[in-house]
Formats: C-alpha cells, structure tokens, sequence
C-alpha cells in the first residue's frame, strides 16, 4: 500500500481548508475530508476531473459538515464521522480504535478521539498522515467550544505521540496568526521566527501553509510545548500564579491566545 497521499486542498469560507485525497491505487478517485461546501467541492471535481468515493467528517461544526448531506445524495457515497455526534448523511459510527478500510481505493485510516473543540472531534490517521479538523492547527489548536482543557491536552497528547514525518492536515489557515502567539510566548524559539518567514512566502505566493508535519509542531506549537520550561515560564508570568500540571499550562495558554491581539 502506497504510504505518501496526494492531497489537493480546496479553500472555502474566509480560511477553511476541505481535502481531497487521492486514491493511491487510482488518483481520480478522492474522498473528500470535512466539506463543509459542498459546491466548492463539485467545482474542484469538475476542475480536475475527479470522482468523489467517500466522505470523512471530524466534528459536527458547519463549515466541516455543511456539504455533506448534498455530497452524499448526489454521488450516493458513504459517509463516516464521530459517533457520538449529529452528522448528516447518515455516516458509518467511528470511535477510537476503529479503522476506516477503503480496501477498492488503496485508503485505510486509524480512528483516534481527540474531544476538546467539541465532545466528539475524532482524527484519522494514515498513510503518514493525520486530518485532525480542528484539533491540532499548525502552531496552534482549536478554542474549547465542548470539552475541556484537560480533554483537550489529552488530544494533543495524543497527536503529538504520532511519528514525527506525520502530516498534519488541519482545517484552517490560521498558521501566522498563530506564530505570532508562538513568538509571544516563546521570543527566542529559533524555530518559529524561521517558520514565520517561511509562511510570509507562502501566503504572499497564495500557497497554504499546510500540511504541516508532527515533527515541525513539536518545535513550534507552545501547545504541544507546555513541558518545556520556557513555555511554563511564559504561561506562569501571563497567569500570575504558579502552574503545577500540564494540563493547567496548558490551560492558562488557550486562555491567553482566546485574548491575545499580537
């Protein structure tokens, strides 16, 4: 089985990303992750001449699901998403564990749950990849709109566990924004000014700044950082107050980021 995917992005919304992964064994063939469009959609499949197999969804939000019930109705494809959560389309029930076998296609993903944006939020894991919807962002993560901050470093635990050539296919381009939170907390992470430079050439050339990769975000992303003292340091003084967990660092940083206006 071919490991590396073809991914093709279609932006949507003001910064959404829908994927479209291509069937290693027959690369017209593409099931189409979080489409929370479902007309953005059809014009990349008419534009490539690609055939929509299947459909991932990762959370139940609008702009991931928004597209689903047309998407299916029209292609009769099978949908998969969160059990535990209302997904239209009538989606095949997936929980940690379970595994998402496109045998015709050449696609197997691994099911992880990762709750903290909302109750549910699940990932698929792949073929040295991971669409982690709105979980895990490149330099960042999702606010905490159903779980909570120890739920959510859970999650992101668990992502960060995952092998560090594992692309990270997130749902928005919010990467810059997020660096410069990064920098604020971090000011002499090397890594994330040459990263910062880096995104400034790819958003001027209107390129995406993802996928990123797990290796890259543990360099970056203070919210996979909490562990390192300079992270702890930085969230204490911004806290006033001692944090004595991870879970607590890392809770006093999505509370600085919701405000932060750097």
């Amino acid at each position: 089985m071919v490991n590396k995917l073809e991914v093709t992005a279609v932006t949507a919304f003001a910064d959404n990303y829908l994927w479209l992964v291509h069937a290693p064994t027959a690369r017209r063939q593409v099931v189409a992750v979080d489409p929370g469009d479902a007309d953005a959609i059809m014009q990349a499949l008419d534009r490539y001449q690609l055939q929509l197999a299947a459909v991932l969804v990762t959370h139940h939000h609008g702009d991931h699901v928004g597209g689903v019930r047309q998407l299916h109705e029209k292609f009769a494809v099978p949908v998969f998403g969160p059990a535990s959560e209302i997904i239209p389309g009538e989606p095949a029930p997936l929980r940690e564990g379970d595994r998402v076998e496109l045998a015709e296609l050449g696609l197997a993903f691994t099911v992880l749950d990762v709750p903290g944006h909302t109750a549910g939020h699940i990932a698929y894991v792949g073929h040295q990849a991971t669409f982690c919807g709105d979980t895990l962002f490149s330099a960042g993560c999702g606010r905490l709109f159903e779980g909570t901050a120890e739920q959510m470093w859970n999650s992101l635990s668990k992502l960060s566990q995952l092998p560090s050539e594992t692309q990270v296919f997130c749902a928005h381009e919010y990467t810059l924004d997020n660096l410069r939170f990064a920098q604020a907390v971090e000011p002499d992470n090397v890594a994330v000014t040459a990263h910062i430079r880096q995104c400034q050439v790819w958003r001027a050339e209107a390129r995406p700044t993802v996928p990123s990769t797990i290796g890259l975000e543990l360099n970056i992303n203070p919210f996979l950082r909490v562990r390192h003292e300079t992270v702890k340091r930085a969230a204490e003084r911004h806290a006033g107050r001692t944090l004595d967990s991870e879970p607590e660092v890392f809770a006093a940083l999505r509370e600085w980021k919701n405000h932060f206006r750097g």
